[in-house]
């Protein structure tokens, strides 16, 4: 009995199946046959309609094989699966087993978020998917898609377009081999080469993975990445974009290319302010610039660019230094002005030209913006030069006095002006030999020196005058440094890559002995206070020491 029922069972639930999988017409204005023409086939002619499994089908006329389960569709085709979509297209084939439709001409469809229009058109029932392979046009109310291939997921409401791929609306026009575009939040994944182009003033972007909102004009690419700008080029390994508020913010492998000024500048972490015109970089930041056929690197903890092309600042924050083949530099922070050529080094700035160090409180550097050559230098305040003597290793050629104003020929160093209580000490040597022979020391109001790679040539002593030339036995051990001599040669930059050499432990003697005297200062201030006010509570907070 129970094998009965089972067996009962298993017949009722096949023919159920077998049932639901069958093509049922619904209507017609004339049902024929023709085996010679049409073998196995039904011809249904005027206003046919035909359902199957919560599908249906309407068009002019139609050829049943009931057999085959199959309907093939002819004229005026409109297909219609619940509430989700509605076709329409000239031709039709409707296979009930695997529930797959091939349509073609003027194939359109519709649903709540979008409208499609191509040529040819396969739709999977089972999977709720729709694929055209030669070519076709989504319209949503934001973009309108076109590619080669596509294919369109009902459920998700994505379409994965290939080959020759655009996106476009009023604002951006979006070009790409390969993406997922979401019609109901109007999200666009790129997964190939793709450009992405402002229609209003010409921006683009490019990448080969990423995401773009077309709702908000937001960006965010991972490989690849670049962005065009009107006077900039961003590329980065990652990138994001924020079209309209103007702001970009860049990781890894950065290099901005400023058009106007020819300046690169790198790093690994940046941020783009468009509307300000205003960029800062860090995280091995260095602006490349070309003087006269070589590069100059200035490198720095940051760097801050400000301003439009023709009025454009760069700032360069703690640890500055500079690197030429025939100039190297170091200070706290640097000022230049695209404008006027002008580089300003601030705290404790030294620069190294051939073989002379160059220190004062302030060096400015200006290059000639008409030849993209070094002009001149000016060293303000406690200007010290040194060169070390070529054999002897604690001999060492000084100049000094108030200011140096140096002039640049062919970018290297020519003349020299020292203004205002000028001093200079020369070991002079024989020139065959190289022995030493004298040691000169002089001291006046201006001194003016001519060089020639990179060595004094001539010398010119304006106003009071006094000066001695002793016998090298002769000269006081005591006068062989200048008050103020301090020779920094191992923090001399020899290539490129020094310049990102941390090197805080190096602060000069000076810098180090006010940082511990205001500590000192603050601890004894604090003790003391403590002694006087025990009976009063004293917030150490508000204590401060400047």
């Amino acid at each position: 009995m129970k094998r009965l029922f089972l067996l009962t069972f298993l017949l009722f639930a096949f023919g159920s199946f077998s049932q639901t999988k069958k093509i049922k017409i619904l209507s017609t204005e004339l049902s024929t046959a023709d085996e010679d023409q049409f073998p196995g086939a039904t011809i249904l002619i005027g206003k046919v309609k035909m359902e199957h499994e919560g599908a249906t089908l309407d068009c002019k006329r139609a050829l049943f094989f009931q057999k085959k389960n199959l309907f093939k569709a002819i004229g005026e085709v409109v297909i219609e699966q619940g509430d989700s979509i509605i076709q329409y297209s000239d031709f039709s084939i409707y296979d009930g087993n695997s529930k797959k439709a091939k349509s073609w001409g003027n194939v359109e469809i519709n649903d709540k978020e979008m409208k499609m229009n191509t040529d040819t058109l396969h739709f999977d029932r089972i999977n709720q998917l729709l694929y055209y392979p030669n070519g076709g046009t989504i319209r949503d109310k934001k973009n309108t898609l076109k590619s080669i291939r596509g294919t369109y997921f009902l459920k998700d409401k994505k379409f994965t377009a290939k080959s020759k791929v655009t996106v476009v609306n009023p604002e951006n026009n979006l070009e790409s081999d390969h993406l997922d575009y979401y019609t109901n939040s109007n999200l666009a994944y790129l997964y190939g080469p793709s450009t992405i182009t402002n229609l209003k003033d010409s921006t683009r972007i490019y990448s080969e993975k990423g995401f773009f909102d077309t709702n908000t004009d937001i960006s965010y690419f991972v490989k690849n990445a670049k962005l065009f700008l009107k006077e900039r080029t961003i590329l980065a390994d990652s990138l994001y974009y924020d079209k309209r508020k103007g702001f970009a913010s860049a990781t890894n492998n950065i290099k901005v290319i400023d058009t106007v000024q020819k300046m690169v500048t790198k790093g690994n972490y940046a941020e783009l302010f468009e509307h300000k015109d205003s960029l800062f970089i860090i995280n091995r930041a260095v602006a490349i610039s070309e003087i006269d056929k070589d590069s100059m690197y200035v490198s720095g903890d940051k760097i801050l660019l400000t301003g439009k092309p023709e009025n454009r600042i760069v700032r360069i924050f703690n640890n500055a230094k500079i690197f030429k083949s025939d100039l190297q530099g170091k200070c706290d922070s640097i000022y230049t002005s695209q404008v006027t050529g002008v580089t300003r080094m601030f705290n404790n700035p030294i620069l190294w030209s051939g073989k002379s160090q160059i220190t004062g409180d302030s060096i400015q550097i200006l290059t000639n913006k008409e030849t993209n050559k070094l002009d001149s230098l000016k060293v303000l305040k406690n200007a010290f030069m040194i060169q070390k003597d070529s054999i002897a290793e604690d001999d060492y050629n000084q100049i000094k006095g108030r200011n140096i104003y140096g002039k640049f020929e062919g970018n290297d160093l020519r003349t020299m002006l020292v203004k205002g209580n000028a001093e200079s000490l020369y070991y002079n040597r024989n020139e065959e030999s190289q022995k030493l022979e004298t040691i000169t020391k002089e001291i006046a109001s201006d001194i003016e020196f001519t060089l020639k790679d990179s060595e004094i040539t001539q010398t010119k002593y304006f106003k009071n005058t006094e000066g001695k030339t002793f016998p090298p036995s002769e000269f006081p051990a005591e006068e062989k440094k200048f008050k103020g001599f301090i020779w920094r040669g191992d923090e001399q930059p020899k290539t490129v890559e020094d310049i990102f050499v941390k090197d805080n432990s190096k602060i000069p003697s000076k810098v180090k002995s006010s940082k511990e005297a205001i500590k000192k200062a603050k601890k004894q201030f604090i003790e003391e206070s403590v002694k006087k006010e025990k009976s009063k509570k004293i917030n150490f907070n508000d204590i401060k020491i400047k």
